[in-house]
Formats: structure tokens, C-alpha cells, sequence
């Protein structure tokens, strides 16, 4: 089982300072990297090698100062050195590499590092990271790619569109034929609305509840349920009322007051595909949700039912502006651009671009 991510995120603080003394490529690499991927649990010899070799296409042997096959490259220089020259180096291993034919070592990820400094690039994705290694504990989702969280980045996902509100009435309709229905699936759905808001908006670590759902339950979906009673469970718990022995995943959350989480609802019972939709839905920005959005989302977890018997359809969101423009909003813009024509800060200008 992976470390916490709270566990890292303290291996990452400690070892940022032990190793900030460090200065010389050829005296604290190899210590400066085996401390490194020790912050994530993960023995360094158990998986790369230091000084590689490779043939150049020069035609002279170069060294790749770690590799670990097919997932990671490094090249590392003393304390201030150009970190631009280190990426060349870098990469021109790579070509040397796939010239010999060693297309199964290629790595998606290099590091180029002065022990001050780290840049991380994702050659898939052609994403690069960089940071001072002080921040190490505020980037370790960057380089979950070596505990083996399946989440290797957080990527931008696509604004809240209706096709998850959507695949959140099918989940809906999909739970009332199994049999999970009325009360209990109208509330269920609720407090998962609000676990997908929660991450997306800072309530909860970011991906929290979508790295939970990953790494805690069964693929074909059978604990899902149980899993998800277990976080609610938790949700409503104060931290310092909670067990000390609680799952590692599980610590992270907040406590939630209210009663969205207060009562006592029967597991839901998920299959595989159940629990790839709601993964799907975990990897929209609900964010940026619109209102427009919002209305279809309750008619959509709604009971077809309610949905006949209180006219539950929304107005569009460009319906609603047709009726508002006309009697207020655009005199309203008008004359708050009237009063902004000459911005005199910088807060001004971004507001104004805002209501563009």
C-alpha cells in the first residue's frame, strides 16, 4: 500500500531541508536521490539504476546519471549550473536511447535538477513542472507516478458540461433498478454532488475524493457502496473525534457540519461500469458549473416521477439573459462601464473583463 499522501507531504518538508546543504553532482547525487524517492516509500534500488550507460550519437559513451526504465530519466548537476544544458543532455540520451533500439527503457518522465532546484517534465503529456526544492511538499502530486497513485497529474479537466449531468441521471436510474430508490438515492446522490464539488473548489484536497474512489475500492465496484457509507461516515465526524487507526486515505477529509451527512442510508450496490461512471464524473470541473447546468444536474437526479409532477425543467441559462438583459442587466453593464471608462487599478480592469 502507497503512503498518505500526508505522509509524503511530511517526507517532503524534512528532506527539503536536510538536503538543502548539498552542492556537488559527484559527491551528493546518489544520497540526494535515494533520500528522494524514499519521501514517496519507494526504495530507489528497487526500481532505477544510477550511471547508465548509452552510446551517444557521437559515437562516445555517455552515463545517464539515474534511469528508471521505461518510467523516469535523470540528469543531475552541481548547485547553480545551467539547468537548459541539463535538459539537452537529458534529452539527447532519450534519442541516443530509441537509436539503439531501447524503445522499452524510454522514459515519460525527466527530472533535471541542481539539488536547488527541480524541473519535471512529462513527455507524454508535454507538461513541464518547476520549482524550488524548499516547495517539494506543495508539488508531490507531480511525481505520483513513483508511489503508484494512479492520478500521475492533476490535469485541467473540461468545464461541467450536460453530458455529467447525464451520466448522473443514467446513475440514477441505473442504482432505482437495482433496486436503491426513493429516500435513500436521492440523498445518496446528493452528498456525491457534493463530494465532486468539494474537491474541485477547495473544501477537499484536490482529487481527493476521485483518488479515494481509485485506490480504495474494488474495480468491478463491489465495496463502492460500503466505501462510500465509510467516507460519509467520516464526513460527519469531527477530526478529533475520529479514530486513530482511520484509513490513511480517509484522513485528509474534513468534517462536515450540518445534516447532509448525518443520516443512516443503506449501501448502494455498484457494478464495474457503475463505478467507471462515477470516476467519469469525478474528472469534470465542477468548479465552473452554471447555473444553466445546475438545472439540468436536479432534474436529472430527480425521480422521472417528480419530474412530471412539479414541471421539474429548467430555463436556460440564455432564456433567463433574453428576459434579464432587457430589463436591467444591459443598463446595468452600461453604466458600470460608464463609471470603469478610465480603470485605475489593475482589480478594475479584471472585473470589467469579467462581466465581458
Amino acid at each position: 500500500m502507497p503512503l498518505s499522501w500526508n505522509e509524503i507531504r511530511h517526507n517532503a518538508i524534512r528532506f527539503a531541508k536536510e538536503a538543502r546543504h548539498y552542492t556537488s553532482e559527484s559527491a551528493d547525487k546518489q544520497t540526494f536521490w535515494n533520500d528522494f524517492f524514499a519521501v514517496f516509500g519507494l526504495p530507489r534500488r528497487t526500481v532505477a539504476s544510477f550511471e547508465v550507460p548509452v552510446l551517444k550519437t557521437s559515437g562516445n559513451f555517455g552515463k545517464i546519471d539515474l534511469l528508471w526504465k521505461g518510467m523516469l530519466l535523470v540528469e543531475h548537476k552541481s548547485k547553480g549550473e545551467d539547468l537548459d544544458k541539463a535538459k539537452t543532455q537529458a534529452f539527447d540520451y532519450i534519442q541516443a536511447m530509441a537509436a539503439e533500439g531501447r524503445h522499452k527503457e524510454l522514459p515519460r518522465y525527466v527530472i533535471v535538477s541542481d539539488f536547488a532546484n527541480v524541473v519535471l517534465h512529462d513527455l507524454e503529456e508535454d507538461t513541464r513542472v518547476t520549482f524550488p526544492l524548499a516547495q517539494l511538499h506543495q508539488h508531490i502530486h507531480d511525481f505520483a507516478f513513483i508511489p503508484g497513485y494512479k492520478q500521475h497529474k492533476f490535469e485541467e479537466q473540461d468545464p461541467i458540461n450536460i453530458e455529467a449531468t447525464e451520466m448522473l441521471g443514467e446513475l440514477h436510474d441505473t442504482l432505482e433498478f437495482g433496486g436503491y430508490a426513493g429516500h435513500n438515492l436521492e440523498q445518496f446522490l446528493v452528498r456525491v454532488l457534493f463530494c465532486l464539488f468539494a474537491e474541485d473548489t477547495g473544501l477537499f484536497q484536490r482529487e481527493a475524493f476521485r483518488l479515494y474512489i481509485e485506490n480504495r475500492t474494488a474495480k468491478d465496484g463491489s465495496d463502492l457502496g460500503p466505501r462510500l457509507a465509510q467516507l460519509f461516515g467520516v464526513l460527519n465526524t469531527p477530526v478529533e473525534k475520529r479514530q486513530k487507526n482511520l484509513d490513511e486515505e480517509l484522513q485528509p477529509f474534513p468534517y462536515v457540519n450540518g445534516a447532509l451527512f448525518s443520516e443512516q442510508l443503506g449501501f448502494a450496490e455498484f457494478n464495474r461500469d457503475m463505478r467507471n461512471a462515477l470516476l467519469a464524473c469525478t474528472r469534470f470541473d465542477w468548479s465552473r458549473i452554471s447555473p444553466a447546468i445546475f438545472g439540468s444536474l436536479f432534474q436529472a437526479v430527480m425521480e422521472p416521477k417528480e419530474r412530471r409532477q412539479i414541471g421539474g425543467h429548467y430555463t436556460s441559462e440564455r432564456d433567463i439573459l433574453k428576459v434579464i438583459r432587457s430589463m436591467f442587466l444591459d443598463d446595468l453593464r452600461a453604466g458600470f462601464f460608464k463609471t470603469c471608462a478610465k480603470p485605475t487599478s489593475s482589480l478594475i480592469l479584471s472585473f470589467r473583463q469579467a462581466v465581458l
